[in-house]
């Protein structure tokens, strides 16, 4: 099966940090599949996902995607993906449009491209009523789907999605993953990480658990519960590896 994310040996240490954030992390992502990245707090999710979008530099450690590295030229490197990250990433004094717009020029697409691109996404995120609406004044599901419409105005073929439906409501919730679940069946490679053990087991085709910078275990939800003494759930999977110490 072919290879869209390939992660090996990753290390990074943050300055003045007591220990590295990644300590030698490796795991692949299957290209076409839902793939979970899920740790507690500090495990390394969000580092991981940030070298992977070239927005922090590891210190050591090989990262590709689609068999390309950023070495290999920066610009055709990101097209290949779209981040959503967990914080809102938008101009919170420019409308939903506005927005898009700046977003697709960057990428070099015509404002007729961008706002053909944003209509669609919006009319099947529920946002097009509010297009011209100041951001800064959306609901906190509002933001998060216009958050994910930022990604998708390249039609990227690799989605990374940092927390995707924290703090929205349960109607946000489920037209976020229904729409993930859509752009997956159209031959798109997703990665994902949640704190929402629930949402991951049903939504993702495959799992990573990592602690402390460094890989656990891995395999579909069904086989990581059904492989786990005493486990009826990925929660509890999550807490065999991970353990019960509270994390900051």
């Amino acid at each position: 099966m072919e290879i869209a994310v390939e992660v090996k040996d990753l290390r990074k240490k943050y300055l003045q940090a007591w220990s590295p954030a990644l300590d030698g992390l490796s795991f692949e992502v299957h290209k076409g599949k839902i793939y979970g990245l899920l740790g507690p707090n500090g495990a390394g999710k969000t580092t991981a996902i940030n070298i992977l979008c070239g927005l922090i530099p590891q210190d050591s450690g090989l990262v590709k995607v689609f068999n390309r590295s950023i070495q290999d030229g920066r610009d055709n490197f990101l097209r290949q993906f779209g981040l959503v990250p967990q914080q809102f990433a938008l101009f919170e004094n420019l409308n939903a449009i506005q927005n898009f717009e700046y977003i697709g020029i960057l990428y070099g697409y015509s404002k007729e491209a961008i706002h053909e691109k944003a209509h669609q996404l919006m009319t099947r995120l529920g946002l097009i009523q509010h297009a011209k609406k100041r951001v800064g004044k959306y609901s906190g599901g509002m933001k998060r789907r216009a958050n994910l419409i930022a990604a998708l105005l390249h039609d990227p073929e690799l989605l990374i999605l940092d927390e995707p439906t924290a703090g929205v409501d349960v109607q946000s919730r489920a037209l976020i993953l229904e729409f993930i679940q859509e752009y997956n069946a159209l031959g798109k490679t997703v990665m994902y990480t949640s704190h929402h053990l629930e949402e991951a087991e049903k939504l993702c085709h495959h799992i990573a658990i990592i602690d402390e910078g460094k890989f656990i275990v891995q395999g579909s939800p069904e086989t990581l519960v059904d492989q786990t003494a005493n486990c009826q759930n990925l929660e509890d999977v999550f807490l065999a590896f991970t353990g019960r110490r509270l994390r900051d």
